[in-house]
């Protein structure tokens, strides 16, 4: 049996970056690029201390790379930092002091605006209430808040005084907190009374009292008054933000760190099983995802940039406030759902606030092409100069969709491929460099080396799909799994050990121009008699038809397939679909395609089941497409009643 995974789905389409944004870009040419990769590969250690230099160091590194105990990469050996004082400090001497580096906007309506020197302050007064706890260098704080302009100032607290911080997404349960603060022994929670969702409360601080009698690591409980209803707020434990802070000093020098110092630790979620840890460290993350930030979004001076993530999620820690603040840029952040109190919410703070820069997910893309181009219609979205997509691959017509609504065929887009290992952005088109292509994540950033191979590591020719590798080390990268460096090494690096490569997990193709397009998980593939075909292309074709809006493919267990493929598909709004047109699609997927990928089943429903960060959970339908009952970890789960309706729905 072949284990190379079929790449069928094609695609022909490239647009140019227009001319007036390449003549103002960063990288104005593929030929230049080129010449600045080939640098950064052959020279590692020039190029990556060249874009170090650029921040502050209390004392300069002895080695930029120290490969000498693989796996366990070193990075600006030697060297002492601070990332919140190079967020922070470092541009109080110039123009930058009064510039906005926070705006924000609540999702009923509330608005604040931190400039770097209003940041600095309180993130300084923050910082002695955490010393004033007793908290110090080496501590680890579990970060559970809402998308508040108090969760920045935390982290940077944190890290400004040694401090390990980790945040938990503001929709994990109580079980979550529990599983990730006796996992890396969290001695403080810093959380909120609620945050806003839907025009609802999520209530935050009720979640915490839940899990606390099972976190006995936790002494200090500090509240950020949010939603203002009632708290219990147990004395001597629990603390009011606005208490501390109210006498605090806004003099904190930042502290001398190792490069490698631990800087935060984020759980992946989704699995099953203990939670992994990824331990990220200080000087490499921040020149990574600095490096990143400038480049792949060309952030200028007078942008305002907006990612949407939450920052419980790495793209909210490496591109709404590391990254973003280390280069000096101006990030937006939004509480809030993107259709509330109406669908058009997210074309009307792009207007509000003049955004320059927008990067949000495919998940969003599609739901936002569900609800309609009358939304994106009603405003000039004129500000706008560059777009983004991170989080899964991104099909073509969702690129295609967002390329003609949102940036009116005028603005590049930068489809980025990267993970929370990664820490910063490892594939993509930079957007002065070379033509995008839909649905294809582009050219590798930067001393990025990845490679596809065969299982036996055997690298494959153009034109053929395999396995993912990233051949060597880069200075964002993971540094292990907090606690478990036999699992780090097991999980990563075992699959090519005699290669040293890092393992990805991804399935991938290139292309003769040497783009990078990712097919989805290795676990996301299905086996249909004996042809491995990645679900991220089958879902392409699938919505690339007008009766779909979006669509989740999974496998189940098919006498003679081995496999067959599960189509679950959500239908635009006011679009009726009936029993026929599940043929209807079938045919479709095979003119696209091919008749091997054709679903088996296809199932209609109005919604498909999503984390509270939008991924749709594949490995519950899974369950539900082979018939059994599922006994997975549903606590990110969004709206239980989707996943009910659709097992009400079962087919015999």
């Amino acid at each position: 049996m072949s284990t190379q995974i079929a790449h069928v789905l094609e695609e022909t389409r490239s647009f140019p970056p227009p001319p007036e944004f390449q003549r103002r870009a960063r990288v104005q040419s593929r030929e230049q690029y080129e010449e600045m990769y080939r640098r950064s590969v052959e020279d590692p250690d020039g190029f990556w201390g060249d874009i170090a230099q650029e921040f502050h160091w209390f004392k300069r590194w002895d080695r930029v790379l120290n490969p000498d105990n693989a796996p366990f990469f070193k990075w600006f050996e030697g060297g002492l930092t601070n990332i919140s004082y190079n967020c922070l400090d470092r541009h109080l001497q110039g123009e930058r002091r009064t510039k906005r580096a926070i705006i924000w906007e609540g999702e009923p309506g509330d608005t604040r605006t931190l400039t770097y020197e209003e940041l600095h302050q309180e993130v300084c007064q923050f910082a002695n209430c955490l010393k004033q706890l007793g908290l110090k260098k080496g501590d680890r704080v579990a970060i559970y808040m809402p998308m508040i302009p108090e969760l920045p100032v935390a982290m940077l607290a944190c890290a400004r005084i040694g401090a390990v911080h980790s945040v938990i997404f503001g929709g994990f349960s109580a079980n979550a907190i529990v599983d990730r603060v006796h996992d890396f022994q969290a001695c403080m929670i810093i959380t909120a009374d609620g945050g806003w969702r839907r025009g609802h409360v999520v209530e935050l601080k009720k979640a915490v009292d839940e899990a606390l009698p099972k976190c006995p690591s936790v002494k200090n409980v500090v509240v950020v008054h949010r939603t203002a209803q009632d708290v219990t707020m147990e004395p001597g434990r629990d603390h009011w933000w606005h208490a501390l802070m109210k006498d605090a000093s806004p003099d904190c020098p930042a502290e001398e760190l190792d490069a490698e110092h631990p800087l935060y630790i984020l759980y992946t979620s989704g699995s099953t099983g203990k939670p992994k840890g990824i331990l990220h460290t200080t000087g490499g993350y921040l020149v990574g995802t600095a490096a990143t930030s400038k480049y792949v979004f060309d952030l200028r001076d007078e942008d305002v940039y907006w990612c949407t993530a939450d920052i419980g999620w790495v793209t909210g820690h490496s591109y709404i406030v590391y990254g973003i603040l280390a280069i000096g840029g101006t990030s937006l952040m939004y509480e809030g759902a993107p259709n509330h109190p109406h669908p058009g919410r997210f074309w009307e703070i792009i207007d509000k606030y003049q955004v320059n820069v927008f990067y949000t997910a495919p998940t969003a893309i599609r739901a936002f092409a569900k609800w309609g181009e009358k939304w994106p219609q009603q405003y000039s979205l004129e500000s706008l100069r560059l777009l983004g997509t991170v989080g899964e691959p991104i099909n073509p017509e969702a690129w295609i969709w967002y390329y003609k609504n949102i940036g009116r065929e005028r603005c590049p887009i930068v489809d980025t491929w990267w993970q929370t290992e990664t820490g910063m952005i490892m594939i993509t088109t930079l957007p002065g460099a070379a033509p995008a292509k839909p649905g294809s994540a582009g050219l590798p950033f930067f001393g990025v080396d990845p490679a596809i191979v065969s299982e036996d590591g055997e690298e494959v020719d153009a034109g053929h799909s395999g396995l993912l590798v990233v051949r060597r080390p880069w200075p964002a990268m993971l540094r292990t799994l907090y606690g478990d460096d036999e699992r780090f090494q097991e999980v990563y690096w075992s699959k090519y050990e005699q290669q040293g490569w890092y393992f990805t997990g991804d399935g991938a193709f290139r292309d003769q121009n040497g783009y990078f397009m990712i097919i989805g998980r290795i676990d996301d593939v299905i086996n249909v008699s004996g042809h491995r075909l990645g679900t991220m292309e089958i879902e392409s074709a699938l919505v690339s038809s007008p009766l779909v809006a979006e669509a989740a493919v999974v496998g189940y267990p098919h006498d003679m397939k081995g496999q067959g493929i599960c189509a679950f598909v959500s239908v635009p709004e006011g679009v009726d679909v009936h029993e026929s047109d599940k043929e209807v699609l079938r045919e479709h997927v095979a003119h696209e395609i091919g008749a091997i990928a054709k679903p088996d089943v296809i199932r209609f429903t109005e919604a498909l089941p999503k984390t509270r960060s939008g991924k749709i959970m594949r490995r519950l339908l899974r369950d539900i497409a082979a018939g059994k009952d599922s006994h997975q970890d549903t606590t990110t789960l969004e709206d239980f009643s989707v996943l009910a309706r659709l097992r009400e729905s079962e087919e015999s």
